[in-house]
């Protein structure tokens, strides 16, 4: 079976065609990071905009690259949410009318779920079960996947995710949007030990977060020490990302100690973090974990994980009505 994936969650339009929830033979992304650079983050009525501008040229990309014709598309997967609700209504509309026309079944996906899938695409699909750290620009949780059907939530943000914070920071700082990889180059140029910020654990043996204090710790220091903060923003990036980076290994791995877990995966934007890749490698070794990370064109928003998660769910017999509506979040299970 081949599905059509199509994502326009936030600021990315993307489609893609995947075959049997495995094979990925086309994924093609529209950035929008230049568009919305010079505010520091995403605009959503700009984002909105942008996705209609796009949606067609990328599905037409997409098609075209898996050297198929619109023919041979046998089913369509979307978005449905989390996400900025006017940018999932242009994914997820333009895939009702595609289904539609086409009279072919179709299904809304969690964007969550995606990214969790988005793991056994790569060439090293971790066995089940395992533990996941989901880490982006709008969520942070830890889920333990029990199966391709199965994933329990041990943990979320209570506030900020961490990649938000990452863009936060990044704007105190003067760096631009996005900021996740700016801090991270920044960052390994800087002294992690310069300066003190507070580890945010909430409770170490809970799996919980919460990133803004930490920002605020960030935004005090630098309008306490003006002139410090313009000569170590290298300083400041690396003490910021290294308290960002205990915390989040520190709960993954304790949530494998927990589960019982020998294996751990990392998904989402933030996976794509250098210092969290150094982290884990090291930290999950002296465990004796095996650490499981995605190639970096799976880590942030993209259609071919939505692909793949719906086939799973076509194959289960479920389908999305013409009628159903998109969702800005998800209530905590």
């Amino acid at each position: 079976m081949r599905v059509l994936g199509i994502e326009s969650s936030c600021d990315e339009t993307a489609a893609a065609i995947v075959e049997d929830g495995r094979r990925i033979l086309s994924s093609a992304v529209a950035s929008q990071v230049a568009i919305h650079h010079p505010y520091g983050g995403v605009v959503p009525e700009l984002a909105s905009r942008k996705h209609i501008e796009a949606v067609v040229p990328v599905v037409e990309q997409a098609i075209g690259d898996a050297g198929l014709r619109i023919e041979e598309i046998d089913a369509v997967a979307a978005t449905q949410g989390p996400g900025l609700v006017g940018c999932l209504l242009i994914g997820f509309s333009f895939a009702k009318a595609f289904a539609f026309a086409r009279g072919l079944p179709w299904v809304g996906v969690d964007h969550l779920e995606g990214h969790l899938y988005s793991i056994r695409l790569g060439d090293d699909p971790p066995e089940f079960p395992y533990v996941a750290l989901l880490a982006s620009g709008g969520h942070t949780g830890i889920y333990h996947v029990a199966s391709e059907n199965s994933h329990e939530l041990l943990g979320q943000t209570r506030d900020d995710a961490a990649g938000e914070a990452y863009d936060k920071v990044a704007k105190m700082l003067g760096l631009g949007y996005p900021g996740g990889a700016v801090i991270d180059h920044l960052a390994a140029q800087g002294n992690a030990d310069a300066i003190a910020f507070t580890r945010p654990y909430l409770e170490k043996d809970q799996f919980d977060f919460s990133f803004s204090g930490l920002k605020t710790a960030v935004n005090r220091y630098i309008q306490t020490h003006p002139q410090a903060a313009e000569e170590r923003c290298a300083d400041i990036a690396a003490a910021f990302q290294e308290a960002v980076m205990d915390v989040l290994v520190h709960k993954l791995l304790y949530a494998a100690e927990v589960k019982g877990c020998s294996r751990v995966a990392v998904v989402g934007g933030v996976a794509a973090n250098r210092r969290l890749r150094e982290r884990l490698a090291t930290d999950g070794a002296a465990r004796s974990l095996a650490v499981h990370m995605p190639p970096m064109a799976l880590c942030g928003d993209n259609a071919a994980m939505i692909a793949a998660v719906g086939y799973y769910h076509l194959g289960r017999g479920e389908r999305t009505d013409l009628d159903a509506d998109v969702y800005s979040r998800k209530p905590r299970c």
